[in-house]
């Protein structure tokens, strides 16, 4: 990704932080949504919630849109982008959030709506060679490896097909592993999300509003410094986990040759990549009660304890 002083426009993440909040905007979104799940997204509304709250931790970056599709479902979208080890976790947590927090005390469980969670990663997860993946829920019998359907009064009942259309549906966008060859309108998207560039032939839905409304030159001087903190914070918080990662693997190694045999040596790294992945949550949340954020913000994002929080 450009991280140089030539950059022309700001980051997706940035820019879902602040412009894409924005009703104004929302045909970028919509364009970006569209292109990805390949059918019209119309965007009724940004559902706020805890999760929804401004601040620089980009693991909190996440924003829940209501949307309809063209079939006329209703469907809650998540998008999410963040840097983590445990993304897969959080990435179900997400989700299941989303379902539990829309869902009006004494509903059925039949009015539960449709939950797609996309995810931009900036990071290496998992293996694999492609650069999108779709997750789905199936039933697949044991015996006999026939896909478990719904009958025609569950159908209509639901009002779906299919009961992947149920579940929650994962969408994983491996920005490392685009090779910045643009051969469709969703491409052009990836594109944009790896380079931070989008080119004048560009053709996928909003993609060109969003070169207009995403260029640096176009920033007021207030939004330029808060973007520059914001990038700021990005290196900062970069720092802490190559710093403590790195000093954990150091005393891991010292310790198990301290040992003097392989088992000391495993126990050794073991213990002091753990106190390596401590001092960092400690560091971030030092910094988290430093911007004001709330305490159970805090224990949640770093999963310390608040007595572990008020002496960091």
């Amino acid at each position: 990704m450009k991280r140089n002083s030539e950059r022309k426009l700001i980051t997706f993440d940035w820019a879902m932080k602040r412009l894409l909040r924005s009703r104004a905007n929302f045909e970028i979104l919509e364009g970006f949504l569209s292109e990805l799940l390949n059918e019209d997204i119309v965007i009724l509304e940004l559902l706020e919630s805890e999760s929804n709250k401004e601040n620089f931790v980009d693991k909190y970056n996440r924003v829940d849109l209501k949307v309809k599709n063209n079939s006329g479902e209703i469907i809650i979208i998540e998008i999410q982008h963040e840097r983590e080890y445990d993304y897969l976790q959080r990435m179900l947590y997400g989700t299941s959030r989303a379902i539990t927090e829309h869902l009006n005390a004494g509903d059925k469980f039949s009015a539960l709506v449709k939950v797609i969670s996309v995810n931009i990663l900036y990071f290496d997860l998992g293996q694999g060679s492609d650069y999108i993946y779709r997750g789905a829920t199936s039933f697949t019998g044991i015996h006999n490896h026939d896909k478990l359907q719904l009958n025609r009064r569950q159908q209509q009942l639901y009002g779906k097909e299919q009961i992947d259309k149920l579940f929650p549906e994962y969408h994983l966008i491996r920005i490392n592993n685009f090779n910045d060859v643009a051969t469709n309108s969703l491409d052009e998207w990836i594109y944009f999300l790896k380079n931070e560039e989008i080119k004048d032939d560009f053709k996928a839905k909003g993609i060109q509003k969003a070169k207009k409304a995403f260029s640096v030159m176009n920033m007021t001087e207030k939004d330029r410094l808060a973007y520059d903190r914001y990038q700021y914070e990005l290196s900062y918080q970069a720092s802490i986990v190559e710093s403590n990662y790195g000093l954990g693997r150091l005393e891991g190694r010292e310790e198990g040759r301290e040992e003097g045999r392989e088992e000391g040596r495993e126990e050794g790294m073991a213990k002091g990549m753990e106190q390596g992945e401590k001092r960092k949550a400690l560091d971030v949340a030092f910094k988290m009660k430093q911007m004001g954020m709330a305490l159970e913000e805090i224990m949640a994002i770093t999963g310390l304890t608040r007595e572990e929080i008020e002496t960091a």
